[in-house]
């Protein structure tokens, strides 16, 4: 019997290769989204804690330089959510960069192994045709040699 053999096999085993190393990368950035945005958590929950000191130094005794410091503590977490706000953004438009990658990637894999089923399905037809071929001499010469048995 004969053996199917895809012509492309090395094109679809890179496009396999390709599909691994997009998938890690999407997998990369996604963990870095998110150690960004842990980070982010992080920051707010700090934020928070100087807000509620400055309240508390705002309603307990009046001690200008604790309340001045704590203003500048809220201040100053400001802006580092809005920086690191500004790095979730950028790690969030990496992840939707590599999922575009994997996705196109995904596509091009797909589209090979569809082309090596309709190849395997044509090779599949040629030897159903092949094997009918040799079923029909087989049946021919055995009509042809009973024929010739039954004349003598």
């Amino acid at each position: 019997m004969a053996k199917f053999q895809y012509r492309m096999q090395n094109i679809l085993n890179i496009k396999y290769k390709l599909e691994d190393t997009a998938k890690s990368e999407f997998a990369a950035a996604m963990h870095n989204l998110r150690m960004e945005e842990e980070q982010l958590s992080k920051l707010e929950e700090r934020k928070y804690s100087y807000e509620m000191s400055y309240e508390n130094a705002i309603m307990g005794a009046l001690d200008f330089l604790k309340i001045e410091e704590c203003a500048n503590a809220v201040d100053i977490m400001k802006i580092k959510i809005s920086e690191q706000e500004e790095r979730v953004r950028a790690r969030s438009k990496e992840l939707e960069h590599a999922r575009k990658k994997l996705n196109e990637v995904i596509q091009e894999r797909k589209m090979h192994e569809i082309l090596r089923d309709k190849q395997f399905e044509v090779f599949l037809q040629e030897l159903n045709l092949q094997e009918v071929k040799e079923i029909d001499e087989v049946v021919s010469y055995q009509y042809g040699q009973g024929n010739t048995s039954v004349e003598e």
